[in-house]
């Protein structure tokens, strides 16, 4: 009888050990920064690239929470970085991390990319991205199978460049349907941009079958829908960090 108590015990012990590290290796599944390759502004010949602080602010956020996070690009590499603010503290903070520096001074090519490694995939803004993340069908299939998989897909300002033709198992667009948020028509046309990005964002979004939301100029505005959190703008990059851990920490 005793044999038998203590065989049991011992089985449950290890059933509770295993199903305690298996849950503490799914909280920590990684997270992926998508940033732009792209460094000019169209035919201005003005430079361009992720903008520095909607990388940092959101890092900073998942970084404290325990989450690593790797960083992927189209090209692999290192980026190019827009916004070079040091001025903001969680931008020197970020830039003056060694460890993260390297990371996303040697980005990943999406070919490198194990989807099944995380739980999230957030995409960066930055005036680059209306270049070159929209039609990278990579690394719009590595977004489609964190979705379809249960996890996060996310961006902020610009970022959601590289929403716009994610497409889900059943055919349909990743935003249709969904309430989406990102840099504004009325945005770009304050920073004189609108006959040089390739396309408006939020015309996109919209055609795309997204129930698009906005505040005004430069305001922070962030929506969580289905799994999918976008902001608008550089203001809002924290508060996306913030809405990505607390849907992580569901």
């Amino acid at each position: 009888m005793k044999k038998t108590a203590f065989l049991f015990l011992t089985l449950f012990t290890i059933g509770f050990i295993q199903a305690q590290y298996q849950k503490s290796t799914h909280m920590k599944k990684k997270i992926l920064f998508v940033v732009t390759s792209h460094d000019k502004k169209g035919s201005t010949g003005e430079n361009t690239g992720y903008y520095l602080g909607e990388v940092s602010h959101p890092w900073e956020v998942l970084h404290k929470a325990g989450y690593e996070i790797d960083f992927v690009s189209p090209k692999g590499g290192t980026p190019p970085v827009d916004g070079f603010d040091l001025k903001d503290p969680i931008n020197k903070e970020f830039w003056e991390n060694k460890e993260y520096k390297n990371k996303i001074d040697h980005s990943l090519q999406p070919s490198q990319v194990h989807p099944n490694d995380y739980s999230t995939i957030f995409y960066a803004g930055g005036h680059g991205a209306m270049w070159d993340l929209a039609d990278n069908k990579e690394l719009a299939e590595i977004a489609s199978k964190i979705y379809e998989n249960g996890g996060l897909v996310a961006g902020v300002c610009h970022g959601p460049a590289g929403l716009v033709n994610i497409k889900l198992n059943n055919g349909k667009y990743l935003v249709d349907g969904k309430k989406i948020n990102a840099f504004t028509n009325e945005e770009e046309a304050e920073v004189k941009l609108t006959e040089v990005v390739p396309f408006l964002l939020e015309n996109k979004l919209k055609e795309r079958g997204a129930q698009f939301e906005k505040s005004g100029l430069w305001q922070n505005h962030v929506v969580t829908d289905q799994r999918v959190i976008t902001g608008q703008n550089p203001q809002s990059a924290k508060s996306v960090g913030e809405a990505i851990l607390k849907e992580l920490n569901k």
